[in-house]
């Protein structure tokens, strides 16, 4: 399901409180338990993450990893008492994992709860409201991609903030996203023709006010879809 424009599954739980969800494995008792959706978005790109060497049984909203990121530094606690069983260390070579698939490979811990233990966690539709609210207040943008360079050309004609885009792009790897913000009025028209004209992909187009919000990625291999000038 969606709230607040933010994706939330609807396939575990989560604790609200401590900004984290709960999936159940398949076999084996065990569980994984990582960052929900909208603290990524808040936080923007995440930089480092670091393992605390708990061992044992431990207590619901203690901490068992610091992550920090462009704007955000916090601790990831557990939402319920249990045992860690297991970390992804993955997410030391590459913490922007975290940003990329916070709902999959960018679980934090495995841990092994006991049975029936469940208090504090909540379903998707329970917190639906109370998430709401929190993405309202503090203006949280979820975006397909967590962008890695945020333009803000405001006062721009439109062709001259596409040759910037163009050269920013030019200078970063492939894969990467950028956050263009513009307040030229014909820039969803001309942006959907840049997409056409170099190939790489418009994720996402966003207004709020006078202001055109646009995210792009720049491909490996762009393909146009249209001559320059057409």
């Amino acid at each position: 399901m969606e709230i607040g424009g933010c994706p939330v599954p609807e396939d575990r739980l989560y604790d609200l409180e401590n900004d984290v969800w709960y999936l159940p494995e398949a076999n084996g008792g065990l569980a994984r338990v990582g960052l929900i959706g909208p603290l990524v978005w808040f936080a923007g790109l995440f930089r480092t993450i670091s393992f605390r060497p708990v061992t044992g049984t431990i207590g619901r909203g203690r901490s068992v990893a610091t992550v920090e990121s462009t704007r955000y530094t916090g601790a990831v606690r557990l939402p319920l008492d249990a045992t860690v069983v297991d970390r992804n260390l993955a997410l030391v070579v590459r913490p922007r994992l975290l940003n990329d698939a916070p709902y999959d490979d960018g679980w934090v811990v495995r841990i092994r709860a006991e049975e029936g233990v469940r208090a504090g966690l909540e379903t998707a539709e329970a917190i639906a409201e109370r998430l709401a609210e929190r993405i309202r207040t503090q203006r949280i943008r979820c975006w397909p991609q967590t962008p890695d360079l945020e333009l803000y050309e405001i006062g721009v004609e439109c062709s001259a903030v596409l040759t910037m885009l163009n050269e920013e792009l030019r200078g970063r790897p492939a894969g990467e996203a950028l956050l263009l913000v513009t307040d030229d009025p014909t820039s969803p028209i001309e942006m959907e023709r840049w997409s056409d004209q170099t190939g790489h992909k418009l994720l996402a187009h966003r207004k709020e006010g006078d202001l055109h919000q646009f995210l792009v990625r720049k491909e490996a291999h762009p393909v146009p879809r249209r001559r320059p000038g057409s």
